[in-house]
């Protein structure tokens, strides 16, 4: 439970970047910062820049970082909340790393982690697309495919803590290889580098589609919206990359409506942004066709972009 008056510090922790903010007991943001995410030095270089991204968001709120009510930290990853450990990161070399106890000891804050994907489905629920509701699913289009589900006003996290790992049903049975170790899951053809892997493959299928010119000629080059604009510009193959994803996207987005039921699904990440008319609505049509109960969830845009994440991490949630 949030307190009136205190003011809460989160960082959302990336590979690329350490985004921090200061939120108030309404989840509003009131201040931002990012800097770029240590490569060297290990854990304690990691858990120093915290502190002091931490404390740049704090002066951006008007106070020192040690009167901030706590700090909250979302991971890209897999965490033991209860002991504050953070288990195994994909892309920070951090395997069973106590982060929370290191940053109380350096600090004198109270801190906790949670996972930034259920961090994202936290600040969507208490500020953002999924306020108001009970149960809400917010899916990220990213490197992978993140999932964060809130039930009867509770962040749901499975048996072991680590659910719902949606980006790893399978979805086109022997299909693309995972990193997990399967082969088709959803992932590997709904996050943005799927989108990019089917860009590619249709690339050197139409050696004069437009998605050659828009990625400078090399097609590892191409980016999540290399198929959009093209196909905006009318581009055949581009069109046909874009339809492709959004079935594989809607087939998995109806399975997570038909185990779930919520009231909303809030779709983020960089590709939820390629607008209304080549991806949301033609989205929701896919949808609605293959759901049970069609018109029973609402499958929206996520409100509050990459700053989810930092309110997520940061407002005290079911403790």
């Amino acid at each position: 439970m949030t307190e009136r008056g205190a003011v809460y510090l989160g960082v959302d922790v990336g590979g690329t970047n350490l985004a921090a903010g200061a939120v108030d007991g309404e989840g509003r943001l009131l201040s931002r910062v990012s800097v770029p995410t240590p490569r060297d030095g290990g854990e304690d270089a990691l858990c120093r820049e915290i502190l002091r991204v931490a404390g740049l968001a704090a002066e951006g709120a008007g106070l020192a970082l040690k009167d901030a009510a706590r700090l909250g930290l979302g991971i890209p990853g897999a965490v033991d909340r209860a002991e504050g450990l953070v288990l195994h990161t994909p892309n920070l070399p951090l395997r069973q790393v106590p982060l929370a106890r290191m940053l109380e000891r350096a600090s004198g804050l109270s801190a906790a982690l949670e996972n930034d994907a259920n961090c994202a489905a936290i600040g969507e629920y208490v500020a953002g697309a999924a306020r108001g509701c009970r149960t809400a699913l917010v899916i990220t289009l990213g490197t992978g495919v993140g999932a964060g589900l809130i039930v009867d006003g509770g962040l749901y996290t499975g048996a072991g803590g680590m659910g719902p790992e949606v980006g790893h049903m399978v979805i086109q049975v022997g299909g693309r290889p995972c990193n997990c170790g399967r082969r088709g899951c959803w992932e590997r053809y709904s996050s943005a580098t799927g989108l990019k892997q089917t860009a590619r493959e249709a690339m050197l299928a139409c050696r004069d589609s437009l998605m050659w010119e828009l990625s400078g000629g090399t097609p590892e080059r191409v980016s999540g919206r290399t198929p959009f604009r093209a196909a905006r510009a009318g581009d055949a193959a581009a069109r046909g990359v874009v339809e492709e994803y959004l079935r594989y996207l809607a087939a998995g987005l109806a399975n997570m409506i038909n185990c779930y039921q919520p009231e909303v699904l809030c779709l983020g990440g960089g590709v939820s942004n390629e607008g209304d008319d080549l991806f949301l609505t033609p989205l929701r049509e896919l949808v609605e066709r293959e759901v049970f109960e069609p018109g029973r969830t609402h499958l929206v845009k996520a409100a509050l972009g990459n700053d989810a994440g930092i309110i997520g991490a940061a407002v005290p949630f079911g403790v």
